[in-house]
């Protein structure tokens, strides 16, 4: 079973988001791994080893990975070790991944940290690329990404083979009959397991909570007093728990694309269903067409492959229901996407379910070989950990026509996936909703954008409320696409940039246009 969308999928929308971006590089070469040597400063963190508060990361030139190619020199990667088991922080040890490229300028603030979002998105492969976007923070900040436990080169979790993978593709993911119900929850639990089997102990240790602890020991082995940090998607809840956690070591905290952190499972999907089709909806306008038929039209166009797959260019593969949707669905984290879609859905309607599946494989992370990224299978480990719901399919049907209202196209598989996401899962998950209370912090910049298909904008709201007074402060941006910086706003841009560079608040509330 493919999850169409969790919270967020950022990194596998990253083709759509930062195509063509270089990475900023200016062609030095730092053999020496610029402060590598270097001691932290930062008080230590509290209950950590002194032989885990004490390393000091070597940092050398980055490899190939399976998935992306190393990026130039001006990047560096090293290896945190951190306790495989928070609450037992003298025994085993896990690796995480680090990159980071230092600040371009003489005026360095310090580390600032990021992540991109899933859960389950590799920093690592992502940073380089998104170097352009924060071109004018690189000059006082060392920029800094990591694989979290569980992702990619940190431990990374596969939980099947591609084979088997692209044989899940043909499972339907709002069953009609009672046999489509049991081969859905079948092939969920089936998925656990290998998940089970691939992860061993690391499965009881990838929760939120736990990532969040390992960037307070980065903070200190880096050297930083106060944590300066960047995310996106599911990063804003990464950076909520954290803020949760050690309120005193925020320092200048930016979350953009805000995931709700009220919301339970049901709520998630609720509102994912909402964002989604509201960004359809604005789509469909912007091509001249009126969004409760343009909508009608793409429900006949699901409906119809449900019972009869579309012919691609590939003669091995049909585009099914939910290949199509997912197709659906990455075009619309970005406005850049719209044109594509619309060829897309052009070409499906005569026919042709080639650049749907194009689309779709783009979200799965799938190349041309054949070969399926990991991103889903950490993503559902991880929340599947984090959180305690577990839907039963009774439940979820009696919910069904309320997710049909808010959206009859993605209204459907959003509900259906409650159910089986996290179906008869191995580990017990920690909570219904994460704890995000700050109180003590310094001020953390939430910023909201109107038309955010995969974080609804009415989150960063209740993200900032959840915070804590004085602490939570709402950025506004009447946009379009997954995340307001660097997606054409000056406004915003320039209000993050303050924010970040001089220390300087904006009004709560204030609004880009």
């Amino acid at each position: 079973m493919t999850r169409l969308v969790r919270w967020t999928a950022l990194t596998a929308a990253a083709a759509l988001l930062t195509a063509g971006c270089s990475g900023g590089s200016s062609g030095k070469d730092k053999d020496d791994g610029g402060r590598s040597g270097a001691a932290p400063t930062a008080a230590a963190p509290s209950g950590v080893p002194k032989a885990l508060a004490s390393q000091q990361l070597d940092w050398g030139r980055c490899e190939d990975t399976a998935d992306s190619p190393a990026p130039d020199s001006d990047w560096r990667c090293a290896t945190l070790k951190a306790p495989l088991d928070w609450a037992d922080p003298d025994g085993e040890t896990i690796d995480l991944a680090l990159i980071r490229s230092e600040a371009t300028g003489d005026e360095r603030i310090g580390s600032l940290l990021f992540n991109f979002g899933g859960p389950g998105g590799s920093g690592v492969s992502m940073m380089p690329s998104y170097a352009d976007t924060v071109s004018s923070l690189h000059e006082r900040y060392d920029l800094v990404s990591w694989d979290p436990r569980g992702v990619a080169a940190s431990e990374g979790i596969r939980c099947r083979g591609d084979e088997a993978i692209e044989d899940a593709e043909s499972v339907d993911s709002t069953p009609d009959t009672a046999a489509e119900e049991q081969a859905y929850l079948r092939d969920a639990a089936a998925f656990g397991q290998g998940c089970r089997k691939a992860a061993g102990e690391l499965m009881s240790h990838v929760s939120t909570t736990d990532t969040a602890r390992d960037m307070d020991l980065m903070r200190h082995v880096l050297g930083d007093a106060k944590l300066h940090y960047f995310g996106i998607s599911y990063g804003t809840e990464l950076g909520g728990v954290y803020a949760h956690l050690f309120p005193k070591n925020v320092g200048r905290m930016t979350l953009d694309a805000v995931v709700d952190p009220t919301a339970d499972t049901m709520g998630h999907a609720e509102n994912q269903a909402r964002g989604f089709q509201r960004a359809l909806d604005d789509y469909l306008e912007s091509t001249g067409q009126d969004p409760e038929q343009g909508s009608r039209d793409i429900a006949d166009l699901l409906e119809r492959l449900d019972a009869e797959p579309l012919p691609t260019s590939s003669p091995d593969r049909k585009l099914t229901q939910t290949l199509a949707l997912t197709g659906i669905v990455l075009p619309l984290y970005s406005k850049s996407g719209w044109p594509a879609l619309t060829s897309a859905l052009t070409a499906a309607e005569e026919g042709d379910g080639s650049e749907l599946l194009a689309l779709a494989d783009g979200y799965n992370e799938r190349d041309a070989s054949g070969h399926y990224g990991t991103t889903t299978h950490s993503q559902r480990v991880i929340s599947c950990l984090d959180d305690r719901q577990r839907p039963t399919l009774e439940e979820t049907k009696e919910l069904l026509p309320r997710f049909e209202k808010v959206s009859p196209v993605f209204g459907a598989f959003l509900g259906w996936d409650t159910a089986g996401w996290c179906h008869d899962w191995p580990v017990a998950g920690q909570h219904e909703t994460p704890e995000v209370s700050a109180p003590g912090a310094a001020p953390i910049l939430v910023v909201g954008n109107t038309g955010d298909p995969a974080t609804p904008y009415e989150g960063a709201r209740r993200m900032a409320d959840e915070l804590g007074k004085d602490v939570g402060v709402v950025l506004t941006w009447k946009g379009e696409g997954h995340g307001a910086y660097g997606s054409g706003s000056d406004c915003v841009d320039s209000a993050v940039d303050a924010y970040l560079l001089k220390g300087t608040v904006p009004e709560d509330g204030k609004v880009c246009s």
